[in-house]
């Protein structure tokens, strides 16, 4: 393992999830969203719907942000107008009324549980630092980079190093998520007891601790080495082929469509869109 500059093919839980949709996602899963965002991330439609955050993206980002100004002035978390002084330094007021709502109440909810305040934090994460560095990773001596954006890495009082990923929303967590945060920790931190966990900082509820064996992160590490290299292939083919687009990326119109990003400018879309 190494850090290096040179390209390699990649893989994230991002693209793990845009190949292999969660359970019970099955049917919202399009091939063809991915084809829009990786293989044709450049043209100008395309750039102008993804430079675009989407409500729940900007509430997640947020949401980072204001646990990172809290654990970083923590006496911001004591103050009577410590949340308003906190929306005021996140600019929500230029926020949707849904964002600036469901933030407030974020901040709320993290002021009376700050769970944060008795751990030994190694890192956190703004939310906003730009892409990770990734690792790299030789699986049966293909070069593949792992990305991992963690948003926070602390020591539990056993020595275990504890990986924390925050959510927002009403999704279920996924464990292969943090399966992959457990695999890229064995290279971060060789030889320690490493164990991950989420928490919704909305429902305020924690997830199980998740641990994994070498025997799964193994596995796991050839799966996604595998995945690596299909879309190192399909993004090929599409530079060569480009009139197949969907050919290599399969559509699958139907309810999922009124929630895709692309459902302005792809032909395979059946729902209406509002001019």
């Amino acid at each position: 393992m190494a850090f290096t500059k040179k390209w390699l093919p990649f893989v994230s839980y991002g693209l793990m999830a845009e190949f292999i949709p969660a359970v019970r996602q099955e049917s919202f899963h399009c091939d063809m969203q991915r084809g829009y965002k990786r293989g044709r991330k450049k043209e100008a439609a395309v750039a102008t719907l993804l430079a675009k955050d989407t409500t729940p993206q900007r509430i997640g980002l947020l949401a980072q942000q204001g646990v990172y100004e809290m654990h970083q002035s923590p006496e911001m978390i004591h103050q009577e107008n410590g949340v308003d002084n906190l929306a005021h330094i996140l600019r929500l007021d230029e926020e949707s009324y849904t964002v600036q709502q469901r933030i407030t109440q974020i901040l709320y909810n993290y002021r009376d549980r700050p769970v944060l305040s008795d751990k030994s934090v190694i890192s956190l994460t703004r939310g906003d630092e730009g892409f990770p560095e990734g690792l790299e990773i030789s699986e049966r001596n293909y070069l593949f980079r792992l990305y991992a954006a963690i948003d926070c890495i602390f020591e539990d009082t056993d020595g275990t190093i504890c990986i924390l990923d925050f959510k927002t929303g009403k999704s279920d967590f996924d464990a292969r998520q943090a399966y992959i945060y457990l695999l890229a920790a064995t290279y971060i931190y060789p030889n320690r007891k490493i164990a991950a966990y989420f928490y919704n900082l909305e429902s305020c509820k924690w997830s199980d601790r998740v641990t994994a064996n070498l025997i799964h992160l193994s596995a796991l590490q050839a799966e996604l080495a595998r995945i690596a290299k299909v879309h190192e292939l399909e993004q090929s083919r599409y530079r060569n082929e480009p009139e197949l687009f969907a050919e290599i990326f399969s559509p699958n119109p139907g309810f999922a469509c009124k929630y895709c990003l692309f459902n302005s400018i792809c032909s395979f879309s059946v729902c209406e869109v509002a001019l």
